[in-house]
């Protein structure tokens, strides 16, 4: 079976000050907002539709980002195989605000604190995280 998703790398801009919004999902691994493509959406209206259904957040789409391929195991559907499409997000609008049927938590981190998070969820998001610092000219440490 397969699935298809789609979400973004939301970022803000205050002046100099930039931040990346980073989630912490139901398994309390910190990740990126994302969900499942319904039917007649396309794949900017996903992502769009994830990042304000689980974080309050109205953005715009600035670019794609990649495309990620893993498999997971579902008890009913058995064997899944998940494509998820990531975008730059720029945060327009909304308050922050975790919708807790789907994750446990959401804030903005400074781009060198979001690195380190995102360390301690999905080795499958680290190059996507990685190609959206370098289109926002951000370099962190090791990355």
């Amino acid at each position: 079976m397969k699935e298809i998703s789609a979400g973004g790398i939301v970022f803000k801009r205050d002046g100099d000050d930039l931040r990346i919004m980073i989630i912490e999902d139901r398994y309390m691994k910190a990740s990126l907002p994302k969900g499942k493509v319904e039917a007649g959406e396309t794949l900017i209206e996903t992502a769009l539709r994830e990042i304000k259904e689980e974080t309050g957040i109205d953005g715009k789409i600035i670019e794609p980002l990649e495309v990620i391929h893993y498999q997971y195991y579902d008890p009913v559907r058995g064997e899944v195989n998940k494509e998820v499409h990531y975008f730059l997000v720029e945060a327009e609008s909304g308050t922050l605000s975790a919708q807790l049927e789907e994750i446990n938590s959401v804030a903005w981190y400074t781009p060198g604190a979001a690195w380190k998070k995102l360390k301690q969820g999905y080795e499958n998001n680290y190059s996507v995280v990685k190609k959206a610092f370098d289109r926002l000219n951000i370099a962190v440490g090791d990355i």
